[in-house]
């Protein structure tokens, strides 16, 4: 799920004390890819775990700080707590999240141009200019079936961690941010 990382430089810039990134993908070619493109010069701090996130063996306690920059949405329900389980538990305590996803902006009158655009439009630019590539084709039917991270914000809770639910571009994606309560805290409810 880390993808091509494109949100490393901006993590690693903002944030002097971080060493390394653990990248956990499914695929190491992606991951070989990214370095090649974007982080030749990041190269030597990140650290690429070719693994399934969601039967991941990363130690309890793992992390400090925790990201998924548009990875979640083909996650159905059973695997958003999944996920919520494995992130509350490799986070370190005191330690903290933030996720974003494309979404289905419900209730927003310029919605059904949205629709068309993720159903319609971008299947055909792939066609047509990428030559199948299928990276934009599903994308449509991802965001209807995942909606927004609701769902994900209530699994995260339930495993005790504080969560902070924003939505983006009317809606358009929507992400959390939070953390992992150190010691007997008690967990922040989720804001919608």
């Amino acid at each position: 799920m880390a993808g091509t990382g494109e949100i490393w430089p901006i993590l690693l810039a903002r944030h002097e004390e971080i060493r390394s990134i653990t990248a956990i993908d499914i695929s190491h070619q992606m991951h070989l890819h990214a370095l090649d493109r974007l982080h030749k010069d990041r190269s030597s701090r990140i650290e690429h775990l070719e693994a399934d996130f969601l039967a991941n063996e990363l130690p309890a306690a793992f992390a400090d700080i925790a990201i998924s920059s548009f990875g979640l949405k083909t996650l159905n329900r059973s695997q958003q707590a999944i996920f919520a389980k494995d992130l509350a538990r490799i986070l370190k305590p005191g330690g903290v999240f933030s996720v974003i996803e494309a979404s289905d902006p419900e209730g927003w009158i310029l919605r059904p141009f949205y629709r068309f655009y993720l159903d319609r439009i971008l299947p055909l630019i792939e066609k047509l200019f990428l030559k199948g590539a299928q990276d934009f084709s599903m994308l449509g039917i991802y965001t209807s079936e995942f909606q927004n991270c609701s769902h994900l914000a209530a699994c995260l809770q339930d495993e005790g961690l504080d969560v902070v639910q924003t939505r983006y571009f009317f809606g358009c994606a929507t992400g959390l941010a939070g953390r992992k309560p150190a010691g007997r805290e008690k967990p922040i409810k989720a804001r919608r």
